[in-house]
């Protein structure tokens, strides 16, 4: 088999990172595009001796599940890649893909999983989008007709703002819908467009590192219907910033803070180094549960408000709270699940490693009225291992709450928690399958049993998934 072969294959599963698995004469098949039980035409993009890969030409026959996508750049933009795929099939998916992590990576067997919580909202339901600027792009039609072609199509030099095509950060899809966040996002991005395309403004180039326009941020309140733009660029322009603030606050009333962040970053990220406020409090409130949270151009937030709170209400019901219990919320961020939990225990401490989270993390409690929370700024393995001091401070915790990043947990932090030896734990993941190897570590003899398994849809359309996991310490007569 020869990379550039076509082929008709049938699409078996979902794999992670939102391809298919296909099977023939013995190897398997990692195929982009289509929708597990479609019959498709594909390919050949790349072979080892054991798989191939494969890019999806046409579907031949359609599966069961297949739907009809809402959004015209489906399997383009790469930002919902399973569109096409029926929600429930989704979920259904998500919960299989936790399964896989235990067993394939985790090594467990029998292990219950729930049904996947799904989104209360399976469109609209993101509060924040970064848009970004472009030079070079291509249209959906010359998108399109590369893939047919099986050759590289020559991105052009126009004006885009949108998002970026997967896998190429010099190219960016200009889009003038979305559904993801909500009707006016959508008027924003388009606004802001025409408005920066009418007075010839240049754009940022990753490859010279001049042009002013980098990105286009907008995050919305779901609950108090505030609404925060954001513009990121190279240099000041004081003059240019307040005639686009008071043209989109002509056009958008509803716009309650305009701010421009100001970064000469190389970097792709959408965070200045300098912010100007040109109008409001350059910062929006949000509320999860009963907290109130002040959300500024730069801090992270959940960005699924409504099921931000379910994931919270999952992990405190894992954990059982008293009043007679100490919390330790490690990589706590900004505070959100410590503060959700606070009411019910005796004692939080949250720890985490970025100083600009940590500040957010006791604004918030101040904000809330907290008392009985404490944030600790520090690295985990250096605060577990030998910058102990403060654990002198507080009780031995009697319930722990870890939600680290992608990349899981350190090998030294996973053995001082099972040294720390709390009753109850609650991982909570982004990635199921550095979780399950974390999981494998805690749950030798002695240590914790795995007693419930729930994964959380936070990303309809999407292959990503949260998954909270809640562990016991087992006693001393038990045995795995």
């Amino acid at each position: 088999m020869k990379r550039g072969e076509e082929l008709t294959l049938h699409l078996e599963s979902a794999a992670f990172e939102g391809k298919n698995i296909a099977r023939l004469n013995g190897l398997v098949a990692f195929v982009r595009g289509g929708v597990p039980g479609d019959d498709v035409r594909v390919r050949v993009t790349r072979t080892k001796k054991s798989f191939i890969e494969a890019d999806v030409l046409e579907v031949v026959r359609p599966s069961v599940i297949r739907v009809a996508p809402r959004c015209r750049y489906v399997g383009v933009c790469g930002g919902c890649k399973w569109q096409e795929v029926d929600y429930q099939a989704q979920l259904e998916f998500k919960r299989q893909h936790v399964i896989d992590a235990l067993e394939r990576i985790g090594g467990f067997s029998g292990i219950s999983v729930n049904p996947t919580l799904g989104s209360l909202d399976m469109y609209f339901y993101r509060n924040k989008m970064e848009f970004s600027f472009g030079a070079k792009w291509l249209t959906r039609q010359e998108m399109d007709a590369e893939a047919n072609a099986g050759t590289e199509h020559r991105a052009l030099d126009r004006f885009a703002l949108g998002l970026h095509i997967p896998e190429r950060f010099d190219r960016v899809l200009d889009i003038e819908e979305c559904w993801l966040q909500s009707e006016t996002s959508r008027e924003i991005v388009n606004f802001v467009r025409e408005f920066c395309k009418a007075r010839g403004l240049d754009i940022y180039s990753t490859v010279t590192h001049i042009g002013f326009l980098r990105n286009l941020v907008i995050r919305q309140s779901r609950h108090t219907g505030e609404l925060m733009v954001n513009l990121v660029t190279l240099d000041d322009r004081p003059v240019l910033m307040q005639e686009l603030c008071s043209e989109l606050l002509r056009r958008f009333p509803s716009i309650t803070t305009f701010v421009n962040n100001i970064t000469e970053r190389k970097s792709q990220v959408a965070i200045g180094d300098r912010e100007v406020v040109y109008h409001g409090a350059g910062t929006i409130t949000e509320t999860i549960g009963k907290r109130t949270y002040r959300i500024s151009a730069n801090s992270f937030f959940q960005t699924n408000t409504l099921q931000a709170e379910r994931l919270y209400d999952v992990a405190k019901k894992m954990a059982s709270p008293t009043e007679e219990d100490v919390v330790f919320d490690l990589y706590s961020g900004t505070g959100t699940i410590a503060l959700h939990v606070a009411d019910d225990v005796a004692e939080v401490v949250g720890i985490e490693s970025v100083a600009a989270a940590v500040e957010d993390a006791r604004r918030n409690g101040e904000v809330n009225g907290v008392k009985n929370c404490t944030f600790i700024l520090g690295d985990l393995k250096d605060c577990l291992t030998k910058d102990t001091g403060w654990l002198a401070q507080h009780p031995r915790p009697s319930v722990m709450i870890i939600d680290p990043p992608r990349s899981g947990m350190h090998e030294k932090v996973v053995k001082q928690v099972v040294e720390l030896a709390p009753q109850r734990i609650v991982y909570v993941s982004c990635n199921p399958a550095t979780q399950a190897r974390d999981l494998k570590l805690m749950t030798g003899p002695g240590q914790y049993v795995i007693k419930e398994v729930q994964p959380v849809d936070m990303f309809p359309h999407t292959y990503h998934i949260e998954n909270v996991v809640l562990l016991e310490k087992m006693a001393t007569d038990d045995h795995r």
